[in-house]
């Protein structure tokens, strides 16, 4: 293992990403935006990365996590602490269901389960527009108040998530050294064996579903609560597409792989629709190189440059 991937310096890149932003962005809102989206990539990550499954039902979790912040906040003015638990465990639920099935299936039949249930989800949050807005989704999501403090600023808002990106990449760098993170591995790189030596291959693949469902719901909720809407949007399949990309972008090879991919797609994204109205075609051809010339994503080219000047190899 190269250095650069040990958990104590991925947990240093991500606490140096914490404080760089600031000094670099000039939005909170972009700032706040790029480390909730790297939390996304990170949870997407444990399936991708870890596990080896391809899935594109991450909307799915981001949905209802922002659906749940929308409701209890506007609705009812539930504590913006009891709105992250129930949040988080409401995802755990649909992720660790949405899991069971599909695993029951391989390989392209998994992926087009996990793409039905997006759309599952989605037809069901435009059907009961009662609930969750429809169309024009929950407006007017408050900020939280932490300690008796309104966090109605872009930065205050921004140390808030901070603190919540840098607790559960802790949580996700420490879950994946674990013997349950070496579990999954094994089971990514030869299931049958995994299955063979006596793992219950399927538990554990629903137990990162579950995993990777609540911190993605939890998620959902602060960028409700970051841009004072839940809207249809982020339950369609095309959000999954791009928690997808920004995973691939950085690579799947460690956790602040997803970081550098999320940030690298945000920032591309924001510097593209400055220049040009249809950025969208620049950002796939962009898309198109890292496909093309960087297979393990942006982290592959970080370790090459690692080994370059350090003359470090690969151990393991």
């Amino acid at each position: 293992m190269l250095a650069i991937n040990k958990p104590v310096v991925q947990f240093g890149l991500a606490l140096a990403t914490v404080l760089a932003l600031p000094l670099f962005l000039g939005s909170g809102i972009l700032a706040s935006e790029i480390l909730i989206y790297a939390l996304i990539a990170a949870a997407c990550n444990l399936l991708l990365g870890y596990t080896g499954l391809l899935s594109f039902g991450q909307g799915i979790f981001f949905g209802v996590g922002s659906y749940v912040a929308g409701i209890f906040l506007t609705r009812y003015g539930v504590p913006v602490w009891a709105v992250l638990i129930v949040a988080t465990i409401l995802g755990a639920m649909i992720a660790t269901l949405v899991g069971w099935l599909s695993i029951r299936r391989q390989g392209v039949y998994f992926v087009m389960l996990t793409l039905a249930f997006s759309q599952l989800f989605f037809f069901l949050a435009y059907t009961f527009s009662d609930i969750t807005g429809g169309d024009n989704g929950l407006m007017d999501v408050p900020r939280p108040v932490v300690l008796g403090q309104a966090l109605n600023s872009a930065w205050s808002f921004y140390v808030f998530v901070a603190l919540s990106f840098l607790g559960l990449f802790a949580l996700m760098l420490r879950a994946m050294q674990s013997t349950f993170g070496r579990t999954l591995i094994a089971v990514r790189d030869n299931e049958e064996r995994a299955a063979a030596i006596g793992f219950p291959v399927k538990a554990f693949k629903t137990a990162a579903f579950a995993i990777s469902g609540a911190v993605t719901a939890y998620a959902g909720a602060l960028k409700a609560m970051l841009i004072g809407v839940a809207p249809l949007a982020n339950i369609e399949h095309h959000t999954s597409e791009m928690i997808l990309i920004m995973t691939i972008i950085g690579g799947s090879t460690s956790l602040f792989a997803s970081v550098l991919g999320a940030a690298a797609y945000m920032l591309l994204a924001d510097w593209l629709s400055q220049i040009w109205p249809r950025w969208l075609l620049l950002l796939g051809l962009a898309l198109v190189v890292v496909a093309l010339f960087l297979q393990k994503g942006l982290w592959g080219l970080v370790e090459k440059l690692w080994v370059a000047a350090t003359g470090a190899k690969k151990e393991g």
